[in-house]
């Protein structure tokens, strides 16, 4: 038996996967809740070594806790080709975000070795660390230093809301890596992922191929006040800095349905105070918001409104606007040619298929920066996700992971 362009994966043995991991971190019924670094991001990463020591994969961890598991090649000096996604989840999370793309990656090794198919490159699955954002913000902080974004040593110090810092909750978990965590030569990215909207569901689409990103712009913004009793202090000498932060939530969220029309949104989507207790004002406030519209310069705009809001609501409650982080992605990122490879693949399976935008972010988007890169969506039910009601039948992944499997080994044997 070997490759043919027939071959397909194994749905059954995909699906198998899924319900596995499914068991781990359980959340809201139906959901997970597995967040990064955590005993329960520690037995799934477990889980996934040992499926990939099984299937002949040589692993190897980096420095911040992503999992690259390698299936050789004929000529193992060429770049290889990385497929990948992450394996951690929101705090109210879904069984598919991310996952899926994980073990896309692992169901293609799979079927090659059913195929006993050797590709001339090799071919990599990646599981990356913390691209939620869910426990350390900024999200997709694994795959942003693995490509130069940030430094390591910044992403060790991050704090979770629990306390720990990320390095020390990497050795805590046997996730801290000795291969050093940046790129070499890459010959080119894969990321499968459902579409976490509802347009291929609404239009009973079987697979979408992502052209780009909607070009988001987010900030982490502290705001410093005093605190203060609720009772005697006069209006004109409070410095809340719970209320800048509400103000400034607001309006992030009124930006959103100023450009609403032309499916431009905005969210606030964190606000964490302290003391934040009855009778005595706020000192201390971190905001999370971020803003996303198709057109670039619209996003830009929106962006600097967003800013400007920051300031005006601190300067309202008599306190002081910090941006913290801030940071951006999206835009015309993927490849030309892999998009085109995709989409001839589409058409000769005969799916039924249509190019789509991505409206979230992914570790992809940081892959684009280094290598060429493309994506495939999936469909699932109403566009729920970061849900624990986020819902995908088995069907809904035929279409993807077989287009996955012969783009990537037609790229593979180049």
């Amino acid at each position: 038996m070997s490759f043919s362009p027939d071959s397909r994966v194994s749905l059954d043995r995909f699906w198998s996967t899924i319900e596995a991991s499914a068991e781990i971190g359980t959340g809201r019924p139906g959901g997970l809740s597995r967040l990064t670094l955590t005993d329960n991001d520690r037995e799934m990463r477990d889980l996934f070594v040992s499926w990939c020591e099984d299937a002949g994969l040589a692993v190897e961890i980096d420095e911040l806790g992503s999992i690259f598991a390698r299936r050789e090649g004929t000529d193992p000096d060429l770049p290889p080709i990385y497929i990948g996604s992450h394996l951690d989840t929101q705090i109210n999370g879904g069984r598919f975000d991310g996952i899926a793309g994980v073990l896309a990656g692992l169901e293609l090794v799979r079927c090659l070795n059913d195929l006993g198919h050797v590709t001339r490159r090799p071919i990599v699955v990646v599981d990356w660390t913390n691209e939620e954002g869910a426990r350390f913000s900024p999200p997709m902080v694994a795959s942003g230093c693995f490509v130069g974004k940030y430094e390591r040593d910044w992403v060790y110090a991050l704090e979770a809301d629990d306390g720990p810092r990320f390095g020390d909750e990497l050795e805590r978990i046997g996730y801290k890596g000795a291969m050093p965590c940046k790129a070499g030569e890459i010959d080119a990215y894969f990321e499968l992922h459902i579409e976490q909207g509802p347009i291929l569901d609404a239009e009973k689409r079987q697979v979408g191929v992502v052209t780009g990103g909607y070009p988001s712009h987010g900030v982490r913004v502290r705001f410093d006040g005093e605190t203060a009793h609720t009772g005697p202090t006069p209006m004109d000498l409070r410095h809340n800095a719970l209320i800048a932060g509400a103000r400034f939530l607001t309006a992030v969220d009124d930006i959103g349905w100023e450009f609403a029309v032309g499916d431009g949104k905005a969210t606030g989507s964190r606000l964490a105070a302290w003391p934040n207790k009855p009778g005595i004002l706020s000192d201390t406030a971190q905001c999370i918001a971020d803003v996303r519209h198709p057109d670039p310069i619209t996003a830009r705009v929106m962006a600097e409104k967003m800013r400007r809001a920051a300031h005006a609501a601190a300067a309202m409650a008599g306190c002081q606007a910090v941006f913290e982080d801030e940071w951006s992605w999206g835009g015309d990122i993927f490849d030309a040619e892999l998009i085109t490879g995709i989409r001839d693949e589409a058409v000769r399976q005969g799916w039924n298929w249509r190019d789509i935008q991505s409206q979230a972010g992914h570790d992809a988007y940081h892959m684009a920066l280094h290598c060429p890169t493309a994506m495939i969506f999936t469909p699932c039910k109403g566009g729920i996700t970061h849900n624990n009601n986020e819902s995908c039948e088995p069907e809904d992944f035929e279409a993807g992971l077989n287009m996955l499997l012969h783009a990537v080994v037609t790229r593979a044997d180049r």
